[in-house]
């Protein structure tokens, strides 16, 4: 009787000894893992039309003892057990003509498919809203405020032409102004703004064609160009999202910031200036003028987003083909070279950061200096003194401080508007006083002033101008100004 099992040979005296057929197998095996080599370990490639099946791979022809070896269930490699398989083996023939099991195909994704710590994972397109400050989102979306990129278009408008930037269009508004409208004005029918109030997503564009259209403006105008607001009547609050008519004054009104640009080829007049409706809503308005062409462009509330695009209307802006309206039939025509810096404006009496309280019985002295410093003599030159709205006013639809301003003419006092309020009755205040002014020469008028108990406390502006003769009707003509301020204590 024949062991059942063949006996060991060999060993290294660390275990059992290997068998012919386990040394076959074990050859077979290594020389199988000898072509492994780097290449073939690198990732299959994407899928293109559809999913590759790998190459079936073949095993290596055995011997049928191999089989019958693979059978016990026990195999070692240099005497030690790494497998124990209770299952007998399929006949040895299949071994040699079957294929071994097809592996699952390796799918490497495409990069557009590979994850990312920033990839939404709800499906949704993410939307990305505007900025706190009025900066535009990294991304675009509906809701995006970046300006749109590609050229500009030309417009024409009364005779003065000029660019409409990309993604903005325009809205006549009436016969002499046209609303040049931002891509960020809101388009739903859910908003309370329309597009005929323009302010706060769009830019005015207003041109005047003949004396009477400028005579009676109401706005834009030269006066406007001059006051502390830009305003002569009742103001707006245009906040950017939320524009809205305040139940009173502003809350606080900047000095005005004026320039000199140059605008399509001629010196022109820009006004600037910051007013809070209340705390928490500011906005900046912008005002340029060619008072001789009588053309303007304005813009209250304005996102920064947009301040390029604005620019460039103003850049753009060709009056070649517009015929200046000229002086209306009540206005006289300007002295030749005289213009809001013809006259310089000094005062005394008012001391930065000086206090003065309702409670005080003594009036406050203003000695105020006109000096020509052009070269053209004035004829008439009318003085004017008056105080603009602050946080202090009375509230009231007409905002007015309440005190008391008088003028002094000869050895006595005259008493003049103390605030413009909504009309230019206060313009016609120094027509009485008007004096002279030869090229060099100054003249110096006193006023005194007076705070009521009804004014409460802040910083109150003063303002002090120098205007050509002025009867109550067409713009008023303003050569020289000065702005003080006054803080109004209790």
């Amino acid at each position: 009787m024949t062991d059942k099992f063949p006996r060991r040979i060999g060993g290294d005296g660390d275990g059992p000894a290997e068998t012919p057929t386990e040394r076959l197998l074990r050859e077979a095996m290594g020389a199988r893992a000898a072509l492994v080599t780097a290449n073939s370990l690198r990732p299959a490639a994407p899928p293109k039309s559809r999913i590759r099946r790998l190459r079936p791979v073949y095993a290596v022809t055995v011997p049928l003892g191999l089989a019958a070896a693979m059978a016990l269930g026990v195999l070692t490699f240099h005497g030690e057990p790494v497998a124990h398989d209770q299952t007998p083996p399929p006949p040895a023939a299949s071994l040699t003509t079957s294929p071994s099991p097809t592996a699952e195909p390796i799918v490497t994704p495409t990069p557009s498919a590979t994850p990312t710590a920033t990839d939404t994972t709800t499906g949704e397109p993410e939307t990305d809203l505007p900025l706190a400050d009025g900066a535009p989102s990294s991304s675009a979306s509906a809701t995006n405020t970046a300006p749109p990129v590609g050229p500009a278009t030309s417009y024409s408008f009364r005779g003065v032409k000029f660019k409409v930037p990309a993604g903005w269009k325009t809205v006549p508004l009436d016969a002499s102004t046209v609303c040049v409208l931002s891509p960020g004005a809101p388009t739903d029918s859910s908003s309370n703004w329309s597009q005929d109030e323009c302010e706060p997503y769009g830019v005015y564009v207003t041109v005047y064609n003949t004396p009477d259209e400028s005579a009676h403006a109401i706005w834009p105008t030269m006066g406007d160009m001059a006051s502390s607001s830009g305003w002569s009547h009742q103001p707006s609050c245009p906040i950017w999202g939320h524009p809205y008519i305040p139940t009173g004054p502003y809350s606080s009104v900047s000095p005005a910031v004026r320039t000199r640009p140059t605008i399509a080829g001629k010196t022109g007049d820009k006004t600037q200036w910051k007013a809070t409706c209340k705390p928490g809503d500011s906005f900046t308005s912008q005002m340029w003028a060619l008072s001789s062409d009588q053309v303007y462009v304005a813009a209250s509330g304005l996102k920064d987003d947009y301040q390029a695009g604005l620019q460039t209307i103003v850049n753009s802006l060709d009056v070649s083909g517009h015929k200046a309206p000229g002086p209306a039939p009540s206005e006289a025509p300007d002295p030749p070279a005289v213009n809001r810096d013809t006259v310089a404006v000094t005062y005394s009496g008012i001391l930065p950061g000086g206090m003065v309280s309702v409670k005080d019985p003594l009036p406050v002295s203003i000695v105020v200096t006109y000096r020509n410093t052009g070269t053209v003599n004035l004829p008439a030159v009318q003085p004017l003194v008056f105080t603009d709205p602050y946080p202090g006013t009375p509230n009231s639809p007409i905002p007015m401080n309440v005190g008391t301003l008088e003028r002094q003419d000869g050895g006595t006092w005259t008493k003049v508007s103390m605030s413009p309020g909504s009309g230019m009755d206060y313009a016609t205040a120094g027509k009485a006083a008007a004096f002279p002014l030869a090229p060099g020469a100054s003249h110096t008028v006193m006023y005194r002033m007076s705070v009521d108990p009804a004014d409460g406390p802040g910083i109150m502006p003063i303002r002090m101008q120098a205007t050509l003769p002025y009867d109550g009707s067409g713009p008023l003509t303003v050569i020289g100004e000065k702005i003080a301020f006054e803080n109004i204590v209790r």
